[in-house]
């Protein structure tokens, strides 16, 4: 086999049903959706129908969908957005220590303009805690920003009672739900979310093209400007072929959503259980009940995890040591540091995200593969060698 890839929760491979429903919008049906004419009507109508889609997914209404260029730009839209608008009201946000870049990075350029965070704790599965929400509250807090499941070690908030707490308090609430979206049921009215972020790579739709959902009646300030597209909130001529790639997508996926998320989370599982019995000395990360279907994080103990992912690309197999977002970084996992992990044990993780294209063949072949790498490089480890004759005494 050419290659085994393990990596969904950076990117997926776009469905072939997609890029089927894609095509015709980068050949024939080329007009631009703002021209009026039949060619540009052909696809604004086709955008529409997209936008539709997305709504649905989610239980929003269609006008409470904006196309953007994915999940980064949808958080620091909402993020941003809410914020600026509300200044007059308050200027404090909370979040949580285990987000994206996307918003972490965002919240901190906002404290550089005279707004204060909250970075609240989670706990040894990275959950987050509740009391120290409510705890944090302020009369000058406007927005809180959790994101629906962690990209790193799969674990899934406690959304729908953060957006009680949210609403009981008269406060904004925004999802970064990159991860969770096309994997779990979610329907923004019953979660009282007001606004969330999504991006099509993620559920085998095209890279570049995402979407916000902001709750009807919201106001926010764009930061896009030039034209007056998508109801002159983010500027831009429309990737009508993303769109409607990402319209695709998110029917696909939700159109059998049980079956789906239970094949991989099964696949999930039995890798996680051959791990566990063929390879000591690992720790695996995040809540295993609360948690992505496709996702598996573990430490292994005594090795370096570049090290362990060169090694499985010698073998042909695409892994992570954590977010691609922040792959060119030699620091421990931000994510992993939080959920209380000392830096030499976050440094051996591995995540491991399986999808639907993915089988029981390629997981034993990864394993078999673990197997030989891990023994290998705990070999070449004085710390491991110490460990042992420390444990034989």
């Amino acid at each position: 086999m050419e290659h085994i890839y393990l990596d969904n929760s950076a990117t997926t491979r776009l469905d072939d049903e997609v890029l089927k429903e894609m095509k015709p919008y980068l050949t024939e049906e080329y007009g631009n959706a703002s021209s009026i004419y039949k060619l540009g009507r052909n696809t604004r109508n086709a955008v529409e129908t997209a936008r539709e889609k997305v709504a649905k997914a989610i239980n929003a209404e269609p006008e409470e969908i904006y196309f953007t260029s994915g999940g980064t730009e949808s958080d620091n839209t909402a993020i941003r957005g809410i914020a600026y608008n509300n200044k007059k009201k308050g200027n404090h946000i909370i979040t949580s220590k285990i987000e994206h870049p996307a918003v972490l990075e965002t919240c901190k350029q906002l404290e550089k303009e005279g707004f204060k965070v909250s970075y609240i704790d989670v706990d040894e599965n990275g959950i987050i805690d509740l009391t120290q929400l409510k705890n944090s509250i302020q009369d000058t807090t406007i927005l809180i920003s959790i994101m629906f499941a962690n990209n790193e070690i799969g674990t899934i908030q406690p959304i729908k009672e953060i957006g009680t707490i949210a609403r009981e308090n008269n406060i904004y609430f925004h999802t970064d739900s990159v991860q969770a979206v096309g994997s779990i049921k979610i329907d923004v009215k019953e979660m009282n979310i007001d606004s969330l972020s999504m991006s099509a790579h993620k559920f085998y739709g095209p890279k570049g093209v995402g979407a916000l959902y902001i709750k009807k009646g919201i106001a926010f300030q764009k930061f896009m400007n030039g034209g007056h597209q998508e109801r002159n909130k983010r500027a831009g001529t429309e990737n009508v072929p993303a769109i409607v790639g990402m319209g695709k997508a998110i029917e696909i996926a939700y159109s059998d959503l049980e079956k789906h998320t239970k094949q991989i989370k099964d696949l999930r599982d039995y890798y996680i259980n051959q791990v566990k019995d063929k390879i000591p000395y690992i720790k695996i990360n995040g809540d295993m009940e609360k948690r992505l279907p496709g996702n598996s994080n573990i430490s292994f103990r005594f090795i370096e995890g570049e090290g362990l992912l060169l090694n499985l690309d010698l073998k042909g197999i695409c892994a992570s040591s954590g977010s691609a977002c922040t792959s060119g970084s030699l620091d421990p996992s931000h994510v992993l540091l939080a959920i209380g992990l000392p830096h030499e044990i976050a440094h051996g993780s591995l995540r491991i995200s399986i999808g639907k294209y993915n089988t029981k063949e390629e997981i034993d072949y990864v394993v078999e593969s673990l197997v030989e790498i891990v023994g290998r490089l705990r070999e070449m480890s004085p710390l491991y060698e110490k460990f042992i004759e420390e444990e034989n005494k």
